[in-house]
């Protein structure tokens, strides 16, 4: 006899072994019903994994297992809901089993499954219900009505939030109503602004738990249209003075009935985000927020044409975004900002002392609650930090740090000319992309001469990287020779190699070192109290955007033919969720830009303080780092592209790159083989990181372009979207 039945026999060992240890899963069929049965998206799944939604997917549809821990957690969770939900039982609360999802990751046409039990994991139903669509329950003055078996309930378990974060409010047939996610609406009975905020906090239950263990829940949001404005008695619309200032006058009636209500407003007054509260006693909180959309409150560059949508379509919109990201705390800026003081805290409570009492104590991982110094590298000009300086003086890169985007494009050479095509792909999320896993400092900073370079230190460094050769650098563990006329400079925003030392935050020196070249920093400041401190903030960024796009149909399974087909009228499958894609990338870019927020008028002179530098999240040099981050990685994709194939990037904007290609496809120049991508370089997809196609024009129209505006260095990444080039582009 032979030895080889003996592998055989240990796998089967191996296979009796994992079903005695219980480690064996359900079946497809089951894992998926019992998640459907207790109400479950698959995102609120992967989120208390912490895995993506995609793994969620693939462990249904049978295309992986998980491993590890996460098999263990994954049986106990659905060993936990076999008992909750025998296969003979139906959903708890539901007359109907809820249709398997479409693997696809195609947005259903009925509702979404119900919204989660957890209030650890909020996420909101694909496609709730509105007019046109299914029926809307209704509850008037604390009587509920039954919802439509059709109607995902509104909120979570949590029953102070049942009817969810937030309600459009709106008057139809004489009646003020409030149409909350789901599809429900609620009777109001209120008569003024402050019966309104009185019924909010005492008859409306909605509102948002909290992200984060020390954390504080979500105050509840009402949006109020044009109808429901007048009906309160305050302005459709502001008048130019009013615009200016930000708010309503302080005389107007209803600021004086909220003051006589003892309600108080905050700095900013009754503005498009007005906050209206009482001082909180203990753990008790009393605030509503509003939001006036015909007040330019949803900025349309981030939020489209929302304020036009009837008010259960609103609701479901901000509904998506408030479930998947937060409930919106201002602009999108605010909110990405917000965001990270949500998930981070500056503070907890202690152990216990020796009496027995709490106290408020450093969030470990936070920025605390008082604001620090940045590096006087790191100050912007008119900061007071600089407030000795010559009053016309102009700082160079050895006194300055710049660290920003790329805005970089070169002359065509002969071959590209002879290319038909100019390509543009764009890399998905870049910036959020760039946050993940990045460490940040968390404290002051302090100053060092002459220091040995530390990667894993953030900081400032002050180095001379003039002597990086682009001709020759490493590309992993090999030295590549490339045209470094044609590449931009990693080390500038605008490509041009640097002449002497300059201000450089870590992840630009780490890159020098990378492609293999020594660097001694003169100076530093470094931040010896650090974290990653952004991962959580990505990772709740990133699922909010596959979910949505998921819902859109694009998902992370798709090879590059069908991701580009699927991607190129996603925005037409649910315009509604398109925007909440829309929103999701501006809360990436405005709570980045946040972090060094500039002076915004209020009297504000160069040399004295602004308002923002209150903030313990006025932070330049995190902005500053994830910025580095994302210009590195981008150039590292363009170094193993280009001595891959030989090809170089004409023009580059951000986080948009322009090739010239002979046809009109970004698989025209991308190096797939066998559908696998080359390492290290582009990959389509829609991750944070990969690229998607941003648009493509005919190389004729690139030097058409150039010529009539005599520019021959124009920045065709601007204008590849939809060829469009006006003369106020141009500089003209």
């Amino acid at each position: 006899m032979t030895d080889q039945p003996q592998p055989l026999f240990t796998a089967v060992d191996a296979l009796l072994a994992a079903v005695d240890d219980g480690d064996v899963l359900p079946v497809l069929d089951e894992r998926v019903r019992l998640r459907e049965a207790a109400g479950l998206t698959q995102a609120a799944v992967a989120q208390a994994l912490g895995v993506r939604v995609a793994s969620i997917q693939a462990w249904e549809t049978g295309r992986a297992e998980p491993k590890a821990e996460r098999l263990e957690a994954y049986r106990r969770l659905l060993e936990g809901l076999s008992r909750r939900f025998p296969a003979s039982a139906a959903p708890s609360g539901s007359s109907e089993v809820l249709p398997r999802p479409d693997p696809s990751g195609a947005a259903p046409s009925a509702p979404a499954a119900a919204p989660l039990p957890s209030a650890a994991a909020p996420t909101a139903p694909s496609r709730p219900a509105a007019p046109g669509r299914q029926p809307a329950a209704r509850r008037g003055e604390g009587k509920q009505s039954a919802a439509s078996p059709h109607t995902a309930p509104a909120g979570g378990t949590d029953p102070r939030f049942e009817n969810g974060p937030l309600a459009v409010v709106d008057v139809e047939d004489g009646q003020v109503r409030a149409y909350c996610t789901g599809g429900l609406v609620l009777d109001v009975p209120a008569k003024s602004v402050t019966a309104l905020v009185d019924w909010t906090l005492a008859e409306a239950r909605l509102g948002q738990p909290k992200l984060s263990g020390p954390g504080k829940d979500a105050d509840p949001l009402l949006v109020l249209t044009e109808a429901a404005l007048h009906r309160y008695g305050l302005p459709v619309t502001l008048t130019d003075e009013e615009r200016l200032a930000g708010r309503i006058p302080e005389g107007h009636k209803v600021v004086k009935q909220l003051v006589r209500a003892e309600w108080k407003l905050t700095k900013r007054g009754f503005g498009p985000w007005a906050r209206i509260y009482r001082p909180a006693k203990g753990s008790d909180r009393q605030c509503v927020q509003l939001c006036v959309p015909s007040w330019h409150a949803l900025d349309t560059r981030h939020w489209g044409h929302v304020e036009q949508l009837p008010p259960a379509e609103l609701a479901r919109v901000l509904g998506v975004y408030a479930s998947r990201v937060m409930t919106p705390r201002g602009s999108t800026a605010v909110t990405g900002l917000e965001l990270m003081t949500a998930l981070h805290p500056p503070t907890r409570a202690s152990q216990p002392d020796a009496a027995g009492k709490r106290h408020s104590e450093r969030n470990p991982g936070s920025l605390g609650q008082d604001p620090v110094d940045c590096a006087p590298c790191e100050a912007p000009d008119g900061h007071p930090l600089l407030a000795d300086l010559p009053r016309f003086h102009v700082r160079g890169p050895a006194e300055k740090l710049f660290e920003e985007a790329y805005d970089w494009a070169r002359p065509m050479t002969d071959d590209e000319c002879m290319l038909r095509h100019l390509v543009g792909i764009d890399v998905n999320m870049a910036f959020a992309a760039g946050a993940n896993g990045l460490t940040v400092g968390l404290g002051a900073p302090t100053r060092v001469e002459r220091p040995a370079f530390d990667a894993k230190l953030p900081g400032s460094w002050l180095v001379d990287l003039s002597h990086v050769d682009l001709s020759r650098v490493k590309s992993g563990k090999e030295w590549v020779e490339l045209d470094a006329a044609l590449l931009p400079n990693p080390f500038t925003p605008k490509g041009e190699r640097p002449e002497g030392p300059a201000w450089y935050a870590t992840p630009t020196v780490a890159y020098a070192t990378e492609l293999g070249y020594e660097v001694r920093p003169i100076e530093a400041w470094v931040r010896y109290e650090n974290g990653r401190y952004l991962d959580g903030w990505y990772q709740r960024l990133r699922d909010a955007y596959l979910a949505t796009m998921s819902d859109l149909g694009v998902d992370a399974d798709r090879t590059p033919d069908d991701f580009l087909a699927a991607m190129a009228d996603y925005k037409t499958r649910d315009p509604e969720l398109a925007i909440v894609v829309a929103a999701i990338k501006a809360t990436v870019k405005g709570g980045l830009g946040k972090l060094r927020e500039r002076p915004r008028g209020e009297g504000w002179k160069p040399g004295q303080p602004w308002r923002a530098l209150s903030r313990p999240t006025w932070r330049p040099d995190i902005r500053a780092a994830v910025i580095s981050r994302t210009r590195t990685n981008l150039h590292r994709k363009i170094v193993k592209h280009a001595a891959f194939t030989g090809q170089y990037p004409v023009a580059i904007l951000s986080d948009c790159v322009v090739y010239a290609a002979g046809g009109p496809s970004p698989l025209d120049f991308l190096p797939y083989r066998d559908g696998k991508p080359l390492p290290g370089g582009f990959k389509l997809g829609v991750n944070p990181g990969l690229v998607k196609h941003e648009g493509t024009q005919s190389v004729l129209w690139g030097e058409e372009v150039r010529e009539r505006f005599d520019a021959p260095e124009l920045n065709l990444a601007r204008y590849i979207k939809d060829g469009t080039v006006t003369d106020a582009d141009s500089g003209e």
